[in-house]
């Protein structure tokens, strides 16, 4: 089997299973067959639904790079990957794919490749340096310019407000684990509301909730590498709470009468037997 069969086999797996019907959840679909194995005559009849999107998705310290240019404030991620020993070989993600700079042809590469949408994070601390505050206007003009090239590229902008990159100063002020910080999110959402509400449709407030709780202040994985679990609840705890006061400025934008849509960015998980 060749990479673009093993591709093809792969996808129709995935829509096959959506569309393959048995009286009983409980029985294993195709149990009678080699796992993997995927009858011909499936993967033909399967098809994407109407109206399903192509599309991309990145996080603001994967890809941006520009890590301090224009006023952007320092976040967890930064203050993680400038500590010595952190992380093999001291690499940072100051300068990443150096979205910051190059958003054009980016934009001009997922066109040629027929996307349609992209799902990208806006850095916290580039539009509130130190989590709180006004906001950075060459910050907004940036992600203003970002979803103005999407659009023109007819590729639909999707934005997901946190990615874990927590400005470093409300990370001092005692991160997730405080409730203030759902004041401070809502605050920094109202923000996105008003300057790109009128063009963004597609909000996620929070890219992998969990990952932001457990890796971050109960297994110490992540920024802020903390291992307490009674801060790990505090943090599942905090991040629920400004759901309320955003989430009017989301659904009805300041420029526009078109209802968004709001979820959270949660990738699926496959467990084979």
């Amino acid at each position: 089997m060749n990479r673009r069969q093993f591709a093809a086999r792969s996808i129709a797996a995935a829509a096959g299973a959506a569309l393959y019907h048995r009286q009983s959840y409980a029985e294993p679909l195709f149990a009678d067959r080699t796992p993997g194995s995927v009858p011909e005559s499936l993967i033909q009849q399967a098809r994407f639904p109407e109206g399903f999107l192509w599309g991309t998705a990145t996080a603001s310290y994967q890809v941006e790079g520009a890590w301090n240019a224009d006023g952007k404030g320092e976040s967890i991620w930064d203050r993680f990957t400038h500590t010595p020993g952190k992380v093999r070989g001291g690499v940072t993600g100051d300068v990443a794919c150096d979205q910051y700079h190059l958003y054009p042809q980016d934009i001009a590469l997922a066109k040629r490749l027929n996307q349609k949408s992209y799902r990208f994070s806006i850095s916290w601390p580039r539009i509130q340096p130190v989590g709180t505050g006004a906001p950075n206007m060459k910050g907004l003009d940036h992600y203003g310019r970002l979803v103005d090239a999407l659009l023109e590229a007819g590729i639909r902008p999707w934005c997901t407000m946190y990615h874990w990159d927590l400005p470093q100063a409300l990370e001092d002020r005692g991160g997730w684990p405080n409730r203030d910080l759902a004041s401070y999110f809502a605050d920094y959402a109202g923000i996105l509301a008003k300057h790109l509400g009128d063009r963004i449709t597609v909000w996620a407030p929070f890219n992998m909730p969990w990952a932001i709780a457990f890796m971050g202040y109960a297994a110490g994985a992540f920024p802020p590498c903390r291992t307490s679990f009674s801060d790990f609840l505090k943090a599942a705890h905090t991040q629920p709470l400004p759901r309320q006061p955003w989430a009017a400025p989301m659904r009805w934008p300041p420029h526009t009468q078109r209802p968004t849509r709001t979820m959270i960015a949660q990738p699926p998980l496959v467990t084979m037997p």
